[in-house]
Parts: structure tokens; sequence; C-alpha cells
């Protein structure tokens, strides 16, 4: 039992001392690294180029424009500079000028110390001193937008309203090589099944990929459309003969037709035998034919399908 104890307290005091020695090898490491981070380093890294108020007139296409900066700073700040990606800003607004077909940008090394860095960076050289912007003259044009819908509605139920997209169109900016190729931009399909309720929905744009030069107005629209109860109605309307020539009496059977038409519950009070104009034109008459085709040339705006019971009448000439 006392061999025991004697071994268990050796074995704690050699665990301390490794423990001890472990703390002064961490802390011997964290002295040396902010020692070497302290002290001042000069390295050439490259930069990338951050665009900004550039005109809407205007689309810049050499776009991934770098330039390679030597600096002398700190080995903290260094370190930023590896973990993040640094960025010169360019203001088209004030930094740059128009020469022919380029945006130039041209700063002295003290303008781009005393603007982009702060006072523990030292800017020693910029590779290349001159920047150029090719730059194309935007156009801008205006797209409807091309509805794309699979809409299965629950029996009995159907569109009320025609399918809109809210907003209805679309701005595209972008060279003019490019925008000058589309006519419409379509939507993502919707698909939607046993639909008994007004629809509004969110849909996004098909929008190109790999084209970074356009910028569109909008990415998603909403599609709309009003959605009721829909029931079969049908009314007796008097047929009318047109184109009649002077003098001449005409007979004609069956003197009313029944119309059958597909209306929304909230309209079909409104439907009388009134609302439609059925008519058989004598121009239309041919030979010895004793028959006139009909044709519906007055229908309300709140019903569809119309359909005529029988599509010709028995006509004769009464001398």
């Amino acid at each position: 039992m006392i061999k025991q104890l004697r071994s268990l307290l050796i074995a704690s005091i050699k665990n301390r001392k490794i423990n001890v020695f472990l703390l002064f090898f961490v802390l011997a490491f964290v002295i040396l690294i902010f020692t070497k981070l302290s002290k001042e380093y000069t390295n050439t890294i490259p930069f990338a180029i951050q665009k900004m108020h550039v005109p809407q007139e205007y689309v810049i296409l050499n776009d991934t424009a770098k330039v390679n900066i030597t600096l002398k700073t700190h080995g903290f700040k260094w370190l930023s500079y590896y973990f993040s990606k640094p960025k010169i800003k360019v203001d088209f607004k004030k930094d740059v000028y128009k020469e022919g077909s380029f945006f130039v940008y041209s700063k002295s090394k003290a303008y781009l110390n005393n603007t982009q860095f702060d006072k523990a960076v030292e800017l020693l050289n910029i590779n290349p001193e001159k920047l150029t912007f090719k730059f194309d003259v935007n156009q801008v044009k205006k797209l409807p937008v091309k509805i794309n819908t699979q809409i299965a509605f629950s029996p009995g139920y159907d569109k009320a309203s025609n399918m809109v997209s809210e907003p209805d169109s679309i701005v595209i900016i972008g060279p003019k090589a490019l925008v000058s190729s589309f006519s419409f931009l379509e939507t993502e399909p919707l698909v939607l099944k046993d639909v008994r309720s007004h629809i509004s929905q969110p849909v996004a744009i098909n929008l190109p990929q790999n084209q970074p030069d356009l910028k569109f107005s909008h990415k998603k629209v909403v599609i709309k459309a009003g959605v009721e109860k829909f029931t079969e109605g049908a009314v007796k309307v008097p047929v009318t003969l047109i184109n009649v020539p002077n003098g001449v009496k005409v007979k004609y059977f069956p003197k009313d037709i029944s119309v059958s038409y597909y209306v929304s519950l909230s309209n079909f009070k409104s439907v009388t035998n009134k609302s439609f104009k059925v008519v058989g034109d004598f121009n239309n008459a041919k030979g010895d034919q004793a028959f006139l085709k009909l044709e519906v040339v007055e229908i309300p705006k709140t019903v569809r399908n119309v359909k005529l019971s029988q599509k010709q009448i028995e006509f004769i000439i009464v001398k």
C-alpha cells in the first residue's frame, strides 16, 4: 500500500513538471510570434480594383484589372492582407478621366497612401502606375415579361381575370450588342395544382447566366390572377338577319337559338339574352343553298366558351 502511494506521488510530480514546461514553451512561442509581427516588413502583393460610382450609361469591359503594390508595414497588418483580399477603391466620379474609349486612373503614390491606407502603412511602389478601363456605352431597354405557368384548377373553379405579372416589364441595361439580342424575359415555371383562390405568387425571372455586364431592374415578379367558382348558363337569343336586299322577304327557322356559356357565379345574374347578338348574314347565302351560317357578334366580357345549340338556320325567299 505504501509503495503504491509513493508511486502515485512521484508520477504526479513528474506530470506537474511536464505541465510547467509546456506552459513556458507556449508563452515563449507567443512572445516570439508577437515579436515577429511587431517588426516591419516590405512586400509586394496584388490588389483587386473596387469600382465605385460607375455612371449608369457606361459599362466597364475589363472587369478583372489588378495592380501590384509594394508596401512597408508591420506583421499584424500583413496578416490582415493575407486573410482578406485587399482592394483599391476607384471612384469613377472623381478619380478617373476619359481618354478616347478608356477611363484612365492615374494617381500619385502620395495620394494613394493618404486616401487608401492608414498611417501604419507606407506605400513604396505601384505597378502599373496608370490603370485603363475600356468601356462601352450602355443601352437601356424595356422588355416585356412572358409568364410561364402550369395551373390546374379545382373542379368548378377557373381564372376570373387574365394572368398578369407585376411588374409587367423589366428594364435591362448593358452593352448594346448584348441587350439588342433580347426581345422578352420569361419567368421560371409556376406550377400550381387544385387552385380555388386568387393567385398571387412571387416567381423568379429566368435571367441569362455568366453575363456580369448586364443589369436588370428586377429579378422577380409577382404573378396574379383572380380565381372564382364558375358555372354553365344558357339563354334563348333571337336570330337577326342582316344584309337582306331591299324588296326581298325571307322566312327562316328557328327564330331563336339557345346560347350556352361559362360564367363566374358573381356574374351569373348579369347575363341575359340581351347580352348576346346572333346574326345570319344573307351575303353568305350561296346558290341554291337553303341555310345560313350563324355567328355570335356580341358577347359579354364576363363569359367564355360560348356555344350555339345549332350553327345554321333554314330559310326561304318569299316572292
